[in-house]
């Protein structure tokens, strides 16, 4: 494969930004929105409790949530996906009272809701939960504590009580640090919402003056995962592939992790071109860390890179504990790997992977198996494709474009 492909919206910011929305009572534009499974799959959440919609181009969107109801909102959508979650926040704020059904997503170990729970209980929130119908019920009578230490570093319940401190003074202790919290905290500035230390593990929200409407407009940062991914899959196919559109500043740890494995590339402020047939690719640990360290939804990626360099590569995620569930569709391959524990596992090479029948297990699985796919032995058929539509917008007509033989089958 040769050639060059730019990067799109960040799915892990699009989908907070999109329920931040709800705050807003006016005309929200949101620009450079990826059109993926979960990114569409929210904006259809809010078209069920009222939110006008209209897309000004292929990638920005005009949001209208002056005439929400969210009593009528679709359960069965709030189930598809993980970020349904992130309404909570806005939701409370706003109208002080929410019913959430368990939220969905990707199978990759015990996700609990209990930091965000845990959190919101401490602000003065009154939850219940109605085991036969699958629904918290959330209420807010009043505010009795302004401040929250997490029980560990969570994403979506930093971005929660951001969104919850639109209208509610507060203190977030042991915060995310994530470039999409920082981006989530850009659009909730332009709310009016006072917010110092984003970027850092302690947050001031103080909260916007007014909550009347307003007309703004925001862009979505590009996905750094998505660089990283196919700066993988140029180093693992030994291709040469120019990746546009990408900030290197949030990859400092993917990209330090690429010279450990020997791959050779540049970097320049908005690209990374990988040289996949100089690349003289060599064992590495991967651990994955909360942000600034390495990502977890990069673990897999990297996986397969270990397939194909010289020695053991151990691998270490202290995050989820089935995220290396993909491991065993890379030993239907061929893969000479072994898991030890449900964290860590053991990949040794140079192997040569075989084509197989294999099955997208997650959203991060399912690309890392197109990358694996690509470099083997032979046809592989990918069950379960829609786990990589959720983050990966037209994967396979893309990677055609630099010369995968790759095609949908239905």
């Amino acid at each position: 494969m040769k050639g060059e492909v730019s990067v799109r919206g960040f799915k892990n910011s699009a989908t907070p930004i999109i329920a931040a929305t709800i705050l807003n009572k006016g005309k929200t534009v949101l620009n450079n929105i990826p059109r993926i499974g979960d990114v569409l799959t929210m904006l259809d959440i809010l078209k069920s409790c009222g939110s006008k919609q209209r897309w000004l181009d292929e990638y920005s969107i005009e949001i209208d949530n002056s005439d929400l109801s969210p009593g009528s909102i679709d359960q069965a959508l709030l189930k598809k996906i993980r970020s349904s979650v992130l309404l909570v926040g806005p939701m409370l704020a706003r109208f002080k009272k929410f019913k959430l059904a368990t939220p969905g997503g990707c199978h990759i170990g015990a996700r609990p809701l209990d930091t965000h729970l845990e959190a919101f209980k401490e602000m003065g929130v009154k939850i219940d939960f109605d085991e036969k119908r699958g629904l918290y019920n959330l209420v807010l009578n009043g505010i009795k504590e302004n401040r929250a230490v997490l029980k560990e570093i969570s994403v979506t319940a930093t971005e929660n009580l951001l969104m919850f401190g639109a209208d509610n003074n507060l203190e977030i202790r042991l915060a995310a640090t994530e470039p999409h919290v920082a981006d989530l905290c850009r659009f909730l500035e332009k709310l009016g919402v006072g917010i110092s230390g984003a970027g850092t593990n302690f947050l001031t929200i103080k909260k916007r003056g007014s909550s009347a409407a307003k007309k703004i407009s925001h862009k979505i940062i590009n996905d750094p995962i998505e660089a990283g991914t196919f700066a993988v899959l140029a180093a693992a196919t030994k291709s040469d592939i120019l990746i546009k559109g990408c900030d290197p500043e949030f990859l400092d740890a993917p990209i330090m992790k690429l010279k450990d494995f020997g791959v050779s590339f540049d970097v320049g402020n908005d690209f990374i071109r990988v040289n996949g047939k100089a690349s003289v690719l060599k064992a590495a640990k991967i651990q994955t860390l909360p942000y600034p360290g390495f990502p977890t939804d990069l673990q897999a990626p990297f996986g397969v890179l270990a397939t194909q360099a010289k020695g053991s590569s151990l691998i270490f995620d202290i995050m989820y504990e089935g995220r290396l569930k993909y491991i065993n569709e890379l030993k239907k391959m061929g893969a000479d790997a072994v898991i030890l524990d449900p964290h860590r596992a053991i990949i040794t090479g140079p192997t040569v992977l075989e084509g197989a029948e294999i099955e997208s297990l997650d959203l991060r699985a399912g690309a890392t198996l197109v990358i694996a796919a690509l470099l083997a032995k032979g046809k592989s058929v990918i069950g379960n494709i829609e786990q990589i539509d959720r983050g990966y917008e037209k994967l396979d007509e893309r990677l055609a474009k630099l010369g995968a033989d790759i095609k949908r089958i239905n």
